[in-house]
């Protein structure tokens, strides 16, 4: 079983990872990056409405799905995953691309923007604020909301071995946790995959290490580039009901750190490409479409 309906599903070696990904589409590429607790099939509903207009390329995020899984925290700042994707998309012969992402490929995408914003024609973030902000100042609203963050980023192999004694319960928790969402909002096939995903080991340390990452080695490369803006064009999506959107602005959170910027709310809570696949694939198409000439 493909991982999106009608692609082709395959592995690229870049430097010393491995990214699977998933291919469809004609036109201009546009890269999709899926999140935690997720793979790539997050894209399922989505993707084929897109691949009529781009030639769409959706793929794991290293230590997720089926892309390698390095051991150590060290390797897993966006930084890395960011330069993962771009080479990628180099090696299929994109040196400039489209990019969407939801939760954590949403801070990929926006470490990709910034180191190398010459690849990247538009941005789109779906349901984060940014890192730094998140993190500092932390709200207690956000903590509670938010725990996972600071439970998997705990040393190895707490959280892991706690996880793995009932990885669906934990990971299904996760995404009924943050907004509006039923088990039965997410598609069977996609569900499949999730739960082929995360019930691997070497799946559960890599989340964990992408967690341990943020606090520890992300936040001081955020803290750095404080000040600079994404200079593409950027959309803004976030659920309407969700942990996010109940904590902040989130148009405002990014308004100073993009130079031309546009926001919408999408039904439902984080998890909104799953749920609501029509509408996001509308938005992000009413977007693209002021972007491509």
């Amino acid at each position: 079983m493909t991982a999106i309906p009608g692609f082709q599903d395959g592995t690229t070696r870049v430097g010393d990872q491995v990214i699977a990904w998933s291919r469809g589409g004609s036109g201009p590429p546009l890269l999709l990056l899926h999140g935690f607790p997720q793979t790539r099939a997050l894209w399922a509903g989505i993707a084929p409405r897109l691949a009529g207009r781009f030639t769409v390329v959706a793929a794991d995020l290293r230590g997720y799905g089926n892309s390698s899984k390095p051991p150590r925290v060290e390797d897993y700042t966006f930084r890395q995953m960011a330069a993962d994707q771009i080479g990628l998309m180099r090696e299929m012969g994109f040196d400039r691309f489209h990019l969407a992402g939801h939760d954590r490929g949403a801070r990929t995408a926006h470490r990709l923007v910034l180191d190398h914003p010459g690849a990247v024609a538009s941005v789109q973030l779906m349901d984060i604020v940014p890192t730094h902000l998140l993190l500092e100042p932390l709200s207690r609203e956000v903590a509670l909301a938010y725990y996972h963050w600071f439970f998997l980023a705990q040393p190895e192999p707490f959280p892991d071995r706690m996880i793995a004694a009932d990885p669906d319960a934990f990971f299904e928790s996760c995404l009924l946790g943050w907004g509006a969402a039923r088990i039965e909002d997410f598609g069977p096939a996609q569900m499949q995959a999730y739960r082929a995903a995360w019930r691997d080991p070497d799946t559960i340390r890599g989340m964990c290490n992408d967690y341990r990452a943020a606090p520890r080695l992300d936040f001081e490369l955020d803290a750095a580039d404080l000040g600079r803006r994404i200079s593409c064009p950027a959309l803004i999506l976030y659920g309407a009901d969700g942990a996010m959107a109940k904590a902040y602005d989130v148009p405002a959170t990014w308004a100073d750190r993009c130079e031309a910027m546009q926001a919408r709310a999408i039904p439902g809570g984080h998890f909104f490409p799953d749920t609501a696949p029509q509408e996001t694939a509308e938005a992000m198409l009413d977007f693209l479409s002021g972007t491509v000439t």
